[in-house]
């Protein structure tokens, strides 16, 4: 046996070898590129100093592309290099422009009567595509067609692929490799040795390393039904269902990156990803900058969506009911209009002194204007200008002065300069600013926290005791809008900012240069200037400006809320989408009301829709156990499958007297069982005692509430009284669904009084 070992270690060691010999090569071919971007940026610069109009575009053009390509080549990847395929002769001869053959059957006598077949072309896979000085492939960038086959190839359908290698590194480092056999019946040679195999497969060790806090890029273990997903046509709505564990996320962040590289032109617009927490997208925001991909898509928090705007705080499960159902649609627009009216300071009447005339509108004429006014469907704030002018009207008619007037001409003058004189007065600027307020939506929104005033906005469209509940959690808020906001109150937000709208601000003339009026290069010098004012004030103002994307991408669609939704289509009126999601992991109620708000968020456009069936997360073990409250929470619903068993099944303790003590000795056994990252899983109202209960621990441990889980994953997970998650809400058995699915190792269920364990330790609702 000894032996055996060491036969593999030497195997394993002289594979590195080659993988590292390559990976140099690689390296110093990127180093020649670098020096050929560098200097192409100082040739621009010496062109810039000719001083033609001509020469400053061609060197403002050539430093624009210089620039990005030395960016991108300066890139520091995790795992550049990181998988490679051998593959037999094809049919044909055709090479593509990225130097690899595209020929996708293999050649009629590629493989020879007795079996053996040599391998025709080896390509390695990578973050980038790089080709050597005379123009052959050194890596495939990954998302190109020559590297399809390394995502689809099975032994079932293994195309040209023999040998497919997944190839860890860390910056120049190889660390290990890992083989898989597509064609085990085929004695391949390369270069007149037979082709080696290294380790027990890629896909299984892959999914035995330990996770960490960010999201490893898992690349190289995507397999066929994922690919199919990302490189799905862009055009329309691309659906994706899957259970936990199939890689929803991972394929979503991938088929951004996979977009930007098929039709960079048309997505420069910008690619928007919505997470459902800020804990996934600090967990997954690393991905797509391993992929090269930096810049042009926008990883946002649902509760992130709305500038200025950060939701901080939760919500109890009553409330958020409300907030996102769309019966908040008519109690939102009722509190827009009802804001114009509220406080001591709105007048009853208006004064005027015109052309030496005393001139007054009563609180009748003032409410009929109001309501001719508000019969108009522009945004409050925009219909400012036309209460203004139905008030100079009213006065203008009470003047009398256009009734001695004949001439058109002179009626016009006349009531110009009349507009002109009561517009000046302080009495009437005054007036209109307390009459017709610029609104806020936070203000609005903090108008709300009175329940009798909310509770006239709300009849008939809310009970009382949803009033009352939602009043209450307004109060956080004050006058002005300000504190502390949940999700749900960002939605509203939303919602509000569009009823109100933005009153257009005054245009403000740009301050001459004097070197524009002499030289005439303002235009074009304007790349060039803005690059030496630092890409990063450039990069916040394009986000600032950028209201729509070109393509939406929702994680854990399922989550959304109608209002919620109403705010993400928002972005992507005109955009194409990818939506993923796992309806047995929703926590919002009311899932056919949901669907109504994502079908109209969606429209008319082309659907096309995907499963993906494999868990790759969980070990048989932990999901056979979560399937229990899957026939729960979903019955008939049929869970992912399972790829592999550690034999670890999990493990269930009842808690003492004190809770956090069996929590917490739970939490550091853990630390010595695994290497990776321990996730504790309670019920949101003990998120608090939580953090308490792991103090010292270390940052492997990451208290979380249960809302807080969807979609992270660690090596091992403790999940705390699942009772007490089931009753949060009425989602409450999906959530716990949820919170069971987390491990990719090791589950440990705590079970509390609430829970009814039996004389093993299993909770009422984990048994049979």
């Amino acid at each position: 046996m000894a032996a055996q070992d060491a036969v593999r270690e030497a195997l394993r060691d002289r594979e590195v070898a080659v993988e590292q010999a390559h990976l140099d090569r690689v390296y110093r071919r990127l180093e020649e590129k670098i020096h050929e971007a560098e200097f192409l940026v100082d040739d621009a610069e010496k062109r810039g100093q000719v001083g033609t109009p001509g020469a400053l575009a061609e060197r403002d053009a050539q430093v624009f592309q210089a620039g990005v390509h030395l960016n991108r080549l300066n890139s520091e990847f995790e795992d550049f290099l990181f998988g490679r395929i051998d593959l037999l002769r094809g049919k044909d001869g055709k090479r593509g422009p990225d130097g690899a053959f595209t020929a996708t059957e293999v050649a009629e006598d590629a493989i020879a009567p007795d079996g053996t077949a040599g391998i025709a072309e080896t390509l390695h896979i990578g973050r980038l595509g790089v080709l050597d000085a005379d123009y052959a492939p050194l890596v495939i960038d990954w998302r190109a067609p020559a590297a399809a086959p390394f995502y689809r190839s099975t032994p079932k359908d293994p195309g040209r692929v023999v040998r497919r290698r997944v190839i860890r590194s860390r910056g120049r480092r190889v660390l290990g490799v890992e083989d898989d056999l597509m064609r085990p019946e085929v004695e391949a040679t390369l270069d007149g040795e037979d082709l080696a195999v290294v380790g027990d497969g890629a896909l299984m060790a892959a999914l035995g390393r330990a996770r960490s806090h960010s999201m490893r890029d898992i690349v190289a273990s995507i397999q066929a039904e994922q690919d199919m997903v990302i490189r799905a046509p862009a055009p329309g709505v691309t659906e994706v269902t899957g259970g936990p564990g199939t890689g929803k996320t991972a394929v979503a962040l991938h088929r951004a990156a996979y977009l930007l590289y098929q039709d960079r032109r048309r997505y420069s617009g910008g690619i928007l990803v919505v997470s459902p927490t800020p804990l996934l997208v600090s967990y997954t925001e690393g991905v797509l900058p391993s992929l090269g991909e930096e810049g042009q898509v926008a990883i946002r928090a649902v509760g992130s969506l709305v500038e200025g705007a950060e939701a901080t705080t939760y919500d109890e499960p009553q409330v958020a009911r409300v907030k996102g159902s769309s019966r908040m649609l008519p109690v939102l627009r009722r509190a827009a209009r009802g804001a114009l009216e509220l406080g001591e300071r709105v007048p009853t009447s208006l004064r005027v002194v015109a052309f030496g005339a005393r001139l007054e509108l009563d609180g009748e004429e003032l409410a009929a204007i109001r309501h001719t006014a508000l019969g108009g469907t522009a945004p409050l704030n925009l219909m400012r200008p036309r209460a203004r002018r139905l008030l100079l009207d009213a006065l203008w008619e009470k003047s009398g002065r256009g009734r001695h007037l004949v001439d058109p001409e002179l009626i016009a003058e006349a009531r110009a300069a009349f507009d002109e004189d009561v517009s000046g007065e302080d009495a009437f600027t005054g007036f209109l600013h307390r009459w017709w307020p610029v609104l806020t939506p936070r203000g609005v929104l903090a108008t709300m926290a009175e329940e009798r005033r909310l509770g006239r906005w709300a009849r008939r469209v809310l009970a009382q005791r949803e009033v009352r509940q939602l009043a209450r959690s307004l109060r956080r808020l004050d006058a002005a809008g300000q504190g502390p906001l949940s999700v749900h109150d960002v939605a509203l937000l939303d919602e509000l900012r569009i009823l109100l709208g933005t009153p257009p601000e005054p245009v403000r003339p740009r301050e001459a240069d004097p070197l524009d009026e002499l030289t005439g290069l303002e235009e074009v010098t304007t790349y060039a200037d803005r690059m030496s004012a630092g890409r990063r004030t450039r990069a916040e103002r394009r986000e600032q400006e950028r209201a729509e994307y070109a393509h939406v991408i929702v994680d854990e669609a399922q989550d959304l809320t109608p209002m919620q939704w109403r705010m993400v289509a928002r972005r992507g009126t005109s955009a194409t989408w990818t939506v993923v999601g796992d309806p047995a992991q929703s926590s919002w109620a009311d899932v056919d009301e949901a669907t109504r708000a994502r079908d109209e968020a969606l429209g008319a456009r082309v659907r096309r829709r995907f499963e993906l069936t494999v868990n790759y997360r969980n070990p048989a073990e932990i999901a056979e156990l979560a399937s229990k409250v899957l026939r729960l929470a979903m019955p008939g619903t049929r869970p992912p499958s399972a790829v592999r068993s550690t034999g670890l099944v999990p493990r269930f303790e009842v808690a003492g007297d004190d809770l956090g003590a069996s929590v917490r000795e739970c939490a550091a056994r853990l630390l010595d069982e695994v290497e990776g990252t321990i996730g504790v899983v309670v019920a949101m109202g003990r998120r608090a005692q939580a953090r308490e209960w792991l103090t010292g621990l270390g940052e492997r441990v990451v208290p979380l509430g249960s809302l807080e889980a969807k979609g992270l994953e660690y090596d091992a997970t403790v999940v705390v009284s699942p009772a007490e998650i089931a009753d949060e809400s009425p989602a409450g058995l999906r959530v716990l669904y949820v919170a069971l699915t987390r491990a990719t190792q090791r589950l440990t269920v705590v079970a509390g009084v609430r829970d009814e364990p039996d004389g093993g330790g299993v909770p009422d609702l984990l048994r049979e």
